[in-house]
């Protein structure tokens, strides 16, 4: 047993940039992370730093994006002088592309009825001329598309790897083959504990359940609702190309190594994580559809991993009115959204700074309205 200012969850990109914020501020912070055998979306995720289409519906998740991305560059910044481990941000926009008039509509109405709440997600909505001129390789299939020039992407592996680096540098500690069961308080402001399967137990004055999928059933431990469900994306890899794709797009993004990452699937699968082959064909298909020049690439890898959704697709951040000290904070935008769980989680959940003004419009008894339908398309 050990005893710690503020215990963490879930060591992936969520937990792992709420733990570093924490620590920054000089917060005696562990990291209490399941390792390899987890349902980690970090290791699957499509890296994009992105802000169109983020909000629909939920003007606060809208300003929250939008916040995060402004996060960012002072974040990898922060993390390579820190750490020497440049994270591959690239910010100079993305596009989503579109394949029939109908999308483009249905799309120019959302993100219109994003910018209209504060004019902050600024978006150009561009026909197949248009398009062309900025995406040569673009197919023929691709009928128009919108972009954004806030969007960009990042390596995610690195991403979590700087985290993990700049937590241990700022005092933080990490425990890596945890695989937490149960949680719960110590008694009336006496702290709380986190106990692994092999009975090994952690305490602390404070704790914070960034654990995925997991939070759906350690959530209710602690006073918290956080309905969360596994959604399966499945990735492609090419071998590397000569640059073509100077900015990422929803379909595609060429990395750094010049490898292009194609994606995704949106599977109800439960927990399983593997590739079937009908998703791998299916997206190869697209990606030459959608940039003929791919047609010849050879594919390297491939890989399935588990988003962690909740009923709207939106976050849950939220201190448990039972149980002072007791946070959950869930979301499948690990990547984009890491500038503010560094900079504005972390900090609220160490009581180094006030919690973000509403964020008791992203707490997980939302759900519980019956008044209210959700839809987590994202």
């Amino acid at each position: 047993m050990s005893s710690n200012e503020i215990v963490v969850v879930g060591g992936g990109l969520v937990g792992a940039a709420i733990a570093y914020g924490a620590a920054r501020g000089g917060a005696a912070v562990t990291l209490l992370d399941q390792g390899d055998i987890a349902h980690r979306a970090s290791r699957g995720n499509f890296g994009l730093v992105w802000l169109q289409s983020k909000g629909a519906g939920f003007r606060r998740y809208a300003r929250w994006s939008r916040d995060a991305v402004d996060h960012w560059k002072p974040l990898a910044r922060e993390l390579l002088e820190l750490t020497g481990i440049d994270v591959d941000l690239q910010q100079n926009g993305g596009f989503w592309l579109g394949v029939s008039e109908k999308e483009m509509v249905e799309r120019e109405a959302m993100l219109s009825a994003i910018n209209a709440a504060d004019g902050r997600t600024p978006f150009q909505m561009l026909d197949q001329q248009e398009l062309k001129a900025r995406l040569p390789a673009i197919g023929p299939e691709v009928v128009g598309g919108s972009w954004c020039a806030l969007d960009g992407h990042v390596n995610p592996l690195k991403s979590l790897h700087a985290l993990h680096a700049g937590l241990k540098l700022r005092g933080g500690r990490i425990c890596n083959g945890v695989d937490i069961c149960e949680v719960g308080p110590l008694g009336k402001g006496k702290g709380f504990r986190a106990m692994s399967r092999n009975g090994r137990q952690w305490t602390g004055e404070k704790i914070v359940l960034a654990a995925g999928l997991s939070n759906d059933f350690l959530a209710p431990q602690l006073g918290l609702h956080a309905p969360v469900a596994a959604n399966r994306g499945q990735v492609l890899i090419t071998e590397r190309l000569k640059k073509f794709l100077l900015c990422p797009t929803n379909k595609a993004r060429q990395t750094a190594e010049g490898t292009v990452q194609l994606g995704f699937s949106v599977e109800d699968v439960g927990l399983d994580d593997g590739t079937t082959v009908s998703a791998i064909e299916w997206i190869a298909r697209r990606a030459v559809a959608t940039f003929p020049t791919l047609a010849s690439a050879k594919l390297v890898r491939a890989w399935g991993a588990l988003r962690v959704m909740t009923p709207d697709g939106s976050p849950i951040y939220q201190e448990s009115a039972k149980y002072p000290g007791a946070f959950a904070a869930t979301s499948h935008s690990g990547v984009s959204l890491a500038g503010s769980h560094a900079y504005e989680i972390g900090p609220w959940v160490a009581g180094i700074q006030p919690a973000p003004d509403s964020i008791e419009e992203f707490a997980g008894e939302r759900f519980l309205d019956t008044h209210r339908t959700f839809g987590n398309a994202h």
